[in-house]
Order: C-alpha cells, then structure tokens, then sequence
C-alpha cells in the first residue's frame, strides 16, 4: 500500500488520507447504532462532551497551529489570528440571525421546539465543518510540500493519522446531540458523517494550490476557532447545563476537553 501510494501525484495522496479522515468521522458518528435506547441525562452529558471536545479542537486543532503558522510564514501573529477568530464567530452570529428572521417570516410553520432543535443542529453542523476545512488543507499542504522537499511522506502520514483519531469524537459530537433532538439514527448518522465530507476536497485542492492556500491557512484555522467557540458558548453548554445534574454535565465537559487534548498533543 505504501509502495502504491509514494508514485502517486501528490493530490490524490492527499486525496486518499482526506478519505481515510471522512472514514474515521463516520465510524464515530456511527456510535449511535450500538444503542438501542439513549436517556436524557446521557444525551446532555454527551452535549457537554462534544462542548469539551470542541474547545480543546479550537485551542490544539486550530488556533495554536494557526499561530505557529503565522511565525513560520513572518505574518502578524496577533492580528490575523484575532481577526480570523472574531469574523468565523461573526458569521455565526449573523447566520444565526438570519435563520430567526427568515423563521420570522415564515410564522405558520414556526414550532419554537422544532425552531430551536434545527437551528441548534445546523450551528453545530456548520461550526464543524468550517473546523474540517482547514484541517483538510493542512492535510494536502503536508503532501504538496513534498514535492517542494518541504516535507516527507511519513510526516504527512502520521499527520493524516493524528487527524483522522481527532475526528472520531468529532463524528459523536454531531450525531449523539442530533439523536437528542429526536433525528432518526440514520440521519444522525448521514449528518455526523456529511461535517467531514470537505476533508478530501479541501485535502485535493490543498496540495493544488500550495502556494497560494498556505498564506491563508492560519486565517482559515483562526475563522474556524471563531466559529466552533461561538456554538459553544451559544448552544452546546446552555442546552446541556439544563440537566438537573449540572455538575455531572461540567464533569462530561471537562473529559470531552482532556480527549481531545491528549489526542491533539500526542499526536499532532
């Protein structure tokens, strides 16, 4: 398999490996069949979990890359960091507010439960994606920076690996809080897999454009923190804090974040 894969074109290898990432995100938004039935306070506590799992991503995943990149590229660290952070936190806002005024004009089909549930999912949905974007462009710039001598294989590899182990609490972190929201399993599952979808596009087109997309990369990463940060505080933490067992939904918090911590840290 290593042999096939080291004399192919460096953006199907890239394409390959952004595959292999949307795999592992599906195999974790496929926890949901291996549960017949899911109780409330579990569903909450996985709203915390995928709440921790999210911060740790936006710190390890996003921002901390995002800031290296900045020095690496002799770019200001503090500016386009900030400004990529606030404008992915930005469109949220603004998506969000666009999705209540269109629900506003639309008052016979408005069910302020349903309302709620789908704005809910589709800020998480997006905040996700918009975090799997760049991670795919990493991917295709560590292949394309091989045939530059920027990188070997085997970095670019382990990279994809380390990525791809990250994505499987990310696949949870949009299915379990779907089935919350009463979706079918297999919805459930079809969105928790579709959040990855644009790994292997972003990861073909990245090691295309190399050097064009590397400039933006710490802004593209930045963006994404914004955005994910954003349904964290909006959405994931209020909707799960309003368990009666508030601590034990901090508790879940605080283990989704140490998950996606050790795995960022020890792998990336």
């Amino acid at each position: 398999m290593y042999n096939y894969l080291i004399h192919l074109p460096q953006q199907y290898q890239a394409l390959i490996a952004g595959i292999f990432t949307w795999a592992v995100t599906a195999l974790g938004a496929g926890i949901i069949f291996f549960f017949k039935k899911i109780n409330k306070t579990f569903l909450d506590g996985m709203l915390g979990f995928s709440a921790g799992v999210m911060i740790a991503a936006s710190f390890f995943s996003l921002l901390a890359p995002a800031i290296e990149k900045c020095e690496d590229l002799h770019m200001n660290t503090w500016c386009t960091t900030t400004i990529g952070f606030l404008l992915g936190g930005f469109l949220l806002f603004i998506g969000d507010k666009i999705y209540d005024f269109y629900d506003k004009k639309h008052p016979k089909k408005k069910n302020n439960s349903k309302h709620d549930s789908m704005k809910r999912c589709a800020m998480l949905m997006a905040a996700i994606t918009l975090h799997n974007v760049p991670e795919g462009l990493a991917i295709g710039i560590a292949f394309g920076s091989v045939k530059y001598g920027m990188n070997t294989l085997a970095a670019a590899i382990i990279l994809t690996i380390g990525i791809g182990i990250q994505n499987f609490p990310e696949g949870s972190a949009i299915s379990v809080p779907l089935i919350r929201e009463k979706f079918s399993k297999g919805k459930a599952f079809f969105m928790g897999q579709l959040s990855a979808i644009v790994e292997p596009i972003s990861a073909f087109f990245g090691a295309l454009l190399i050097t064009k997309i590397n400039n933006l990369l710490p802004f593209m990463l930045s963006f994404a923190a914004g955005a994910m940060i954003y349904v964290v505080v909006e959405e994931l933490i209020p909707e799960s804090q309003t368990n009666k067992r508030k601590d034990i939904m901090a508790i879940f918090t605080l283990i989704g974040f140490s998950i996606m911590m050790l795995l960022d840290v020890a792998l990336g």
